[in-house]
């Protein structure tokens, strides 16, 4: 049978700094930039897995918050990783580095699954999930 979509090309994102947000994602989840359209103004991030496209927002002082609750459009997003232990050594190093991450949870199991998960939200105001499937 053929499949009409494929996964996921990209996500983008608008953020309120897209130099502190492209700075974190490098940083500590090893992405790498790999273009950027200054006049945009949008910073591209892979991990090699994913793209993620980082707009520039306008006017920051005018920005509202993420409220889960109230917002419709992306709630987050969620970034496997290979296994607990690289979970609980993830939110060690974001509590740790002082790098602007708010942890919602801290590695938790996820419903009945097997899975464990954690909620933060990074720099640029994103919500990101990180899930280690087994």
């Amino acid at each position: 049978m053929h499949q009409t979509t494929q996964g996921i090309h990209h996500l983008g994102l608008t953020v309120k700094d897209i130099r502190e947000t492209s700075a974190f994602l490098c940083g500590q989840l090893d992405f790498k930039v790999i273009g950027e359209k200054p006049d945009y103004p949008a910073i591209f991030v892979s991990n090699g897995t994913i793209m993620l496209t980082l707009w520039q927002v306008k006017g920051s002082s005018a920005t509202v918050s993420f409220d889960r609750h109230h917002n419709i459009g992306l709630h987050h997003f969620a970034l496997k990783v290979v296994d607990r232990a690289t979970l609980e050594s993830l939110c060690e190093k974001l509590e740790e580095g002082h790098c602007g991450v708010n942890i919602e949870f801290k590695p938790e199991p996820l419903g009945q699954t097997g899975a464990f998960h954690m909620m933060c939200t990074i720099p640029g105001g994103i919500r990101v999930e990180f899930i280690a499937a087994k």
